[in-house]
């Protein structure tokens, strides 16, 4: 392309050089209706995923709006919006993981900012427990929260901001992929907390990463899909009871792994990337 082409021209160009006939996005809110209407010839539909509330963006254009949260997809349809359920799937590289010991007691991975008030209430009381237990915090702290924690940033008023003292003294960068896998393998428990926004709705991917490894998934009580109930997972109704649970289920282990182990299969059987890349041709066939 000549000149120096934007990102947006670029992709487009991709997609018309790729004939592409199914565009399916997973940033909608970088690239909506209106990057739609730009879209060439070849493409026959435009779907999107989006899980999260997303203020004014106008997702209108897309022949629909895939979720798996419930109450999100319907306030997509209060916006004008098809929104259809859908899932991720099984990745069948996490069958490699979480074969042999199991050293960690609980871990947690995922963001901490001013989004996850009651996720880091209990995160500070899990914490704790990493006097006798072994505990790991990967937290992908906000940026906010960075500057708030570095030594310019002790001097200015952003206390609120800090994380608390028993969860910053154990904090451990993020992980990914395949790293990420590794360490759920590892553990026994994989701890899990909804976002504020979420609502009652639960399922989100830590919650299929977590199972997927053989983890047990210890995670905030809600409205769970499919296979992700009292035989495969344990849920808690706030942060001293998550602790309890915690406790309750390293000190019967043998039992507890058991459930783990059913909870693995729930989501390798119901959702596996054949079943998932099957219902999207469905979804697909009837736009």
């Amino acid at each position: 392309m000549s000149g120096e082409p934007t990102l947006e021209a670029i992709l487009l160009a991709q997609i018309e050089h790729h004939a592409t006939e199914v565009f399916y996005n997973l940033d909608p809110v970088r690239y909506p209706s209106a990057f739609v209407a730009k879209l060439p010839g070849c493409v026959k539909t435009a779907l999107c995923w989006r899980a999260a509330p997303s203020g004014n963006a106008d997702f209108t254009a897309y022949a629909a709006v895939l979720g798996n949260f419930p109450s999100i997809l319907d306030m997509w349809r209060d916006k004008g919006c098809r929104a259809e359920s859908f899932f991720p799937a099984h990745d069948p590289v996490m069958d490699e993981y979480g074969h042999g010991e199991r050293p960690i007691d609980a871990v947690f991975v995922g963001g901490y900012s001013r989004h996850h008030r009651a996720r880091a209430r209990t995160l500070e009381q899990v914490a704790r427990l990493a006097g006798g237990r072994n505990i790991v915090l990967c937290l992908d702290a906000s940026r906010l929260t960075r500057l708030a924690e570095s030594a310019i940033g002790r001097l200015l008023p952003l206390r609120q901001h800090r994380r608390p003292e028993a969860v910053a003294k154990i904090a451990q960068p993020p992980v990914f992929g395949r790293d990420l896998y590794d360490l759920l393998g590892s553990a026994k428990i994989v701890l899990n907390g909804a976002i504020d926004m979420s609502g009652s709705d639960r399922g989100n991917m830590r919650c299929f990463e977590a199972m997927g490894c053989g983890a047990l998934l210890v995670s905030d009580a809600g409205r769970y899909p499919g296979g992700m109930d009292s035989e495969t997972i344990v849920t808690y109704a706030g942060g001293s009871d998550c602790l309890a649970q915690i406790e309750t289920s390293l000190n019967n282990w043998t039992e507890i792994k058991a459930k783990a182990e059913r909870g693995r299969a729930a989501v390798r059987d119901l959702y596996s990337k054949q079943q998932q890349w099957a219902l999207f041709r469905s979804l697909v066939s009837r736009l």
